[in-house]
């Protein structure tokens, strides 16, 4: 269990020292209360649970009230880690939607929030960390944005195009004051790039070994949603079965 309260500054410090950061996703109190306890200095409380935990076949159903409940249960654990919060999809339309609705999260518990995009986003980034809310950007893949990708997970930066434009959005995130991004399916050699360019640390998510840390699912890293596995993840454990196992030995025993 971590000894000391994470912060920004905390993870800043990690990224400075060249310590790997490692970050995982909590959507309630037993969860975030392991997580902690095992040492992860960066939880999540993802909309990433509209799958996982709700059954949604994506990100974009995810509401702010289930966003809160969730963000709530996980901030009941008062880990050492630094947790934060997704804003989930059009809960950050406008700056005003945006610092309302992260001032919600916060309310719920999040210490930070995350949202997804770049320059496209600037004001509403703007807006939350004038605020004082800390915030960590999302470039890449964008999930919230999976039906215009027409449902398919692309690798983002193999292009001039696209490389350009992760440096610029990474340009602005850094300008607006994020002091974190998740990389998703960023190329590695740019996700290594932009890890040396910035000031921000950059959690990486199937996009390469150079990232300054790496975040998961943690249903993806323990087994729990066994009827989809990205293919970037190894999982560590099967709980799954393990859960089969020990269901159907004591419907024996009854």
């Amino acid at each position: 269990m971590t000894s000391a309260k994470i912060t920004p500054d905390s993870l800043r410090a990690m990224k400075a020292r060249g310590e790997k950061i490692a970050a995982l996703t909590a959507y309630d109190y037993p969860m975030a209360k392991l997580l902690d306890e095992s040492g992860v200095p960066l939880l999540l409380v993802g909309d990433s649970l509209g799958m996982v935990v709700l059954g949604y076949p994506n990100t974009t159903l995810v509401t702010m009230a289930e966003m809160e409940h969730h963000t709530r249960a996980a901030a009941r654990a008062k880990p050492n880690a630094l947790l934060g919060a997704d804003l989930p999809f059009h809960a950050y339309d406008t700056p005003e939607t945006a610092l309302a609705n992260a001032q919600g999260l916060v309310a719920a518990g999040a210490e930070y929030v995350k949202a997804e995009g770049g320059r496209e986003v600037l004001p509403q980034v703007r807006a939350i960390v004038g605020a004082g809310i800390p915030f960590v950007g999302h470039l890449g893949m964008l999930p919230q944005h999976i039906l215009e990708e027409g449902g398919k997970y692309r690798i983002k930066g193999r292009d001039d195009a696209g490389h350009a434009k992760l440096l610029d959005d990474a340009a602005a995130l850094a300008e607006a004051g994020a002091f974190a991004v998740v990389l998703e399916l960023v190329t590695p050699p740019v996700a290594k790039e932009i890890t040396g360019r910035f000031p921000f640390a950059t959690i990486g998510i199937g996009s390469g070994p150079d990232c300054d840390g790496q975040i998961l699912v943690t249903h993806d890293l323990i087994g729990t949603f066994p009827w989809f596995t990205p293919k970037f993840v190894k999982p560590k454990f099967h709980a799954a079965e393990q859960i089969r196992v020990a269901v159907q030995a004591w419907r024996q025993e009854i």
